[in-house]
């Protein structure tokens, strides 16, 4: 059951950037029970085991959007938003790959059980993703099947009102002679 609640907690911090699932150096680094800093020093020093497709920098843009969402958020990623008004040093984020490629950087029995949890994680959202993405595509198929219905319906409705409506009444021919 821990694990589960664990697990919960660690896909509330999977953030969505440049089109990619990824974890902030800070996140990951209070995981592990390290500091930001040493844990940034570990990953410099095995900086060849991260390409870009497992680890970025942000820029200062995403930075501060970040930074805004999580103020707005009231205080959810407190590692962010307690370094006041301005950030001295961009985050890294890290891919699920670069989480991975973690494990054979940080070798305590913590990181171990952080990463396997952390894997569970990703694999949790990918998951969600695709459930949602197949009831997405069966509302669309419902949307279009209902849509024809409609159609249908109002055509029934149209024939139904133009059979209620009286006959307009013909002239009565009078019958005779005519002067």
């Amino acid at each position: 059951m821990p694990d589960i609640i664990a697990t919960k907690g660690i896909t509330a911090r999977i953030l969505e950037l440049r089109g990619k699932k990824v974890m902030l150096d800070g996140d990951l680094a209070k995981l592990y029970g390290v500091p930001v800093k040493a844990f940034n020093q570990a990953v410099k020093r095995n900086i060849k085991r991260f390409p870009e497709d497992f680890m970025f920098q942000l820029n200062w843009e995403e930075a501060e959007s970040l930074r805004s969402q999580f103020v707005t958020l009231n205080n959810t990623k407190p590692e962010i938003s307690k370094r006041g008004k301005h950030i001295k040093y961009l985050p890294y984020a890290f891919t699920e790959h670069g989480v991975a490629m973690l494990s054979s950087v940080l070798n305590s029995e913590r990181a171990i059980q952080v990463n396997i949890l952390i894997m569970r994680a990703f694999t949790k959202l990918r998951e969600i993703f695709l459930t949602h993405k197949d009831l997405a595509v069966r509302i669309e198929t419902l949307e279009k099947k209902y849509a024809e219905h409609d159609q249908t319906i109002k055509a029934i409705f149209e024939a139904i009102k133009q059979m209620l409506e009286p006959f307009p009444a013909k002239e009565k021919r009078i019958i005779g002679f005519r002067v």
